[in-house]
């Protein structure tokens, strides 16, 4: 594989996730990126989560109906993602690898990674819905 170019921009873009713990969408990156870089462009942001995430930088992570959410956190955790906001939070589960070793069995094949990821109402939708 070549030597990747460096770029201003991408290097912004990966530096944004890495310091925040929720998980924006490419139109949250783009509008908060554009106070510091006001000629890069939606496309320029798309192409970069894009590469960033073939190369294992940060990940993607895919709501369903909604848009895709960027992590910049690429350790081993879960994910909770409200049906009902889209909104995507951080899950630490200490012994989820039973999960894997209880799948290995399973399947005859080798299985090298996994993700994965809890869906329902988080807290705020629940308490917006009760009142």
């Amino acid at each position: 594989m070549s030597t990747l170019k460096y770029s201003r921009q991408r290097e912004a873009i990966k530096n944004f996730l890495m310091n925040r713990k929720d998980h924006p969408t490419a139109d949250t990156i783009y509008t908060c990126l554009r106070e510091e870089y006001p000629n890069i462009s939606l496309g320029t942001v798309y192409r970069n989560l894009s590469l960033l995430e073939e190369i294992g930088e940060i990940s993607k992570i895919s709501v369903g109906s909604g848009a895709d959410h960027y992590d910049g956190d690429t350790t081993q955790h879960q994910h909770f993602i409200c049906t009902h906001c889209n909104q995507v939070y951080d899950i630490q589960i200490k012994n989820i690898d039973s999960i894997a070793e209880e799948a290995a069995k399973s399947f005859p094949g080798i299985i090298e990674s996994y993700r994965a990821n809890f869906y329902g109402i988080c807290e705020a939708c629940a308490r917006n819905n009760m009142s």
